[in-house]
C-alpha cells in the first residue's frame, strides 16, 4: 500500500527588491550631475539588483543617458556615489569598471569582420589567442551569428549588426551590460523579436542588464522593473505591471500607455471605497483604492481606456463610474479598436475594445449614442 504524498504548495516567489536583507549590486547614491546652471541629473538614488533587467524609461531630455553614462564612467557626478558589486566605483575610469556599454548606432569597426569586431576588445587586452577565439566563438552561438562571422558590417542587416554590438559587449564578461537605446534603428517587427531576444540572453547569463529608452513598450517587454525619469528626477520606480496599473501621478499615467484624465474633487471615503465628485462629468467616481485626501481637495481620476466598457444601452447601475455620449471617432487597430466618445459637455472619453470577430458590420458605430461605465477597481485617484 503506497501512500500519497502531500502536495506543497507553491510559494510566491521573493524578488530581491521585495527582500530587506538583499544587497543591491548597483547603487546610485545621491547623485546629481549639472552642465553649467542646468540640472541633467537631479539627486538620483536608485538600487538595482544582480540579475536584473532595469530599465529607464522617460523622454528626450530625461536625463536617462546622461545617468546611463555615469553608470559606465564616461560622465563624473557633479555630487554623490555610484558602487557596483560593493566598489565604489564614482572615481574610476570606465576601462577599469565591470562595465559594458552597448550604443545606439553600434559603433561597429567598418572594416573589420564580424569575428575581428567582436574580439577587439579582448585583443586590446593581449589575452592568449585560444581564449579569445573561444570566447568569441562561445558569444556567437549566443547571439546566433554562426556562418557570418567573416562579413563586413556593411554585409549585414540592421538586426544582424545589432547582434554583433551586442556580442562584442558581451565577450568582455562584464558584470552589468548598460544598453543606450540598442533598438532603435531596427524597424518595428525586428525590435520586438529582438526585445524577447534580448530578454532570454539576459537571463540564461543571469548578468545585470541596465537599459535606457523612450519606448514604453520596449521598457515593459524586458525590464524586471523600471524607474521613470522627468527634470532629472525619477518620479516612479516599479515593476511594469505596478506602474501601469498603479500610476503615482499624471505624469506617470499618461507617460505610459493610453489613459483617462478626469478632473475630481474628494468626497468621502468608507473602508476600502472612496467617492469623488467629477463636476465636468456630473457624477460621482468610486473606488476601491482611497488616497488621503482633504474635503473638496482637488484630484485626477486615472481609467485605462480597456478597462472602460461601451454598450448601447445603460449598465443596471447608472449612478457612479457611468457616462453617456456619442461616438465622434473610432481608430480600427487590427486587434484591438479604439472608441472616441464626446460627452454632451464637449469633454472626449476613450474606450478600447479587442476585435475578437471579423468586422463586416460594427455593432456600435460612428455617431451612435452609447453609454461608458467602468468598476471600482479600475479607478486610480491621483493628488498631483
Amino acid at each position: 500500500m503506497t501512500t500519497a504524498r502531500p502536495v506543497r504548495e507553491a510559494r510566491p516567489r521573493i524578488e530581491p527588491w521585495q527582500d530587506p536583507e538583499a544587497v543591491p549590486f548597483v547603487r546610485i547614491q545621491g547623485v546629481t550631475k549639472t552642465f553649467g546652471e542646468v540640472y541633467a541629473v537631479d539627486n538620483v538614488t536608485l538600487d538595482i539588483f544582480k540579475g536584473e533587467f532595469f530599465a529607464l524609461l522617460g523622454p528626450s531630455g530625461c536625463g536617462k543617458s546622461t545617468l546611463l553614462r555615469i553608470l559606465a564612467g564616461l560622465e563624473r557626478p557633479t555630487s554623490g556615489r555610484v558602487v557596483i558589486d560593493g566598489q565604489d566605483m564614482t572615481d574610476v575610469p570606465p576601462w577599469r569598471r565591470p562595465v559594458n556599454m552597448m550604443f545606439q548606432s553600434y559603433a561597429l569597426f567598418p572594416h573589420l569582420s564580424v569575428r575581428k569586431n567582436i574580439a577587439f576588445g579582448l585583443e586590446q587586452e593581449r589575452l592568449p589567442r585560444a581564449e579569445i577565439a573561444e570566447r568569441v566563438e562561445e558569444v556567437v552561438r549566443l547571439v546566433r551569428l554562426e556562418g557570418l562571422e567573416d562579413r563586413k558590417p556593411d554585409q549585414l542587416s540592421g538586426g544582424q549588426k545589432q547582434r554583433v554590438a551586442l556580442a562584442r559587449a558581451l565577450v568582455k564578461r562584464p558584470k552589468v551590460l548598460l544598453l543606450d537605446e540598442p533598438l532603435g534603428a531596427l524597424d518595428k517587427k525586428l525590435r520586438d523579436q529582438t526585445q524577447l531576444e534580448l530578454v532570454n540572453i539576459q537571463d540564461r547569463l543571469g548578468l545585470t542588464f541596465v537599459i535606457v529608452t523612450h519606448d514604453q513598450e520596449e521598457a515593459m517587454t524586458v525590464g524586471s522593473r523600471m524607474a521613470i525619469m522627468r527634470d532629472g528626477q525619477i518620479a516612479q520606480i516599479g515593476t511594469p505591471s505596478e506602474i501601469y496599473e498603479y500610476p503615482a501621478s499624471r505624469f506617470v499615467a499618461e507617460f505610459v500607455g493610453e489613459v483617462n484624465l478626469i478632473e475630481a474633487r474628494f468626497a468621502s471615503v468608507n473602508g476600502s471605497t472612496m467617492r469623488v465628485r467629477a463636476p465636468a462629468l456630473g457624477i460621482e467616481i468610486v473606488t476601491d483604492r482611497p488616497v488621503p485626501a482633504l474635503p473638496g481637495e482637488p484630484l485626477w481620476v486615472a481609467v485605462r481606456p480597456e478597462k472602460m466598457s461601451i454598450a448601447k444601452s445603460p449598465p443596471p447601475e447608472t449612478g457612479f463610474n457611468c457616462v453617456t455620449g456619442e461616438v465622434f471617432d473610432i481608430e480600427y487597430l487590427g486587434d484591438v479598436s479604439v472608441y472616441h466618445v464626446r460627452l454632451d459637455n464637449g469633454l472626449f472619453l476613450r474606450a478600447t475594445e479587442a476585435n475578437k470577430l471579423r468586422l463586416i458590420e460594427r455593432p456600435i458605430t460612428w455617431e451612435d449614442r452609447v453609454w461608458l461605465f467602468w468598476g471600482p477597481d479600475a479607478s486610480v485617484v491621483l493628488r498631483s
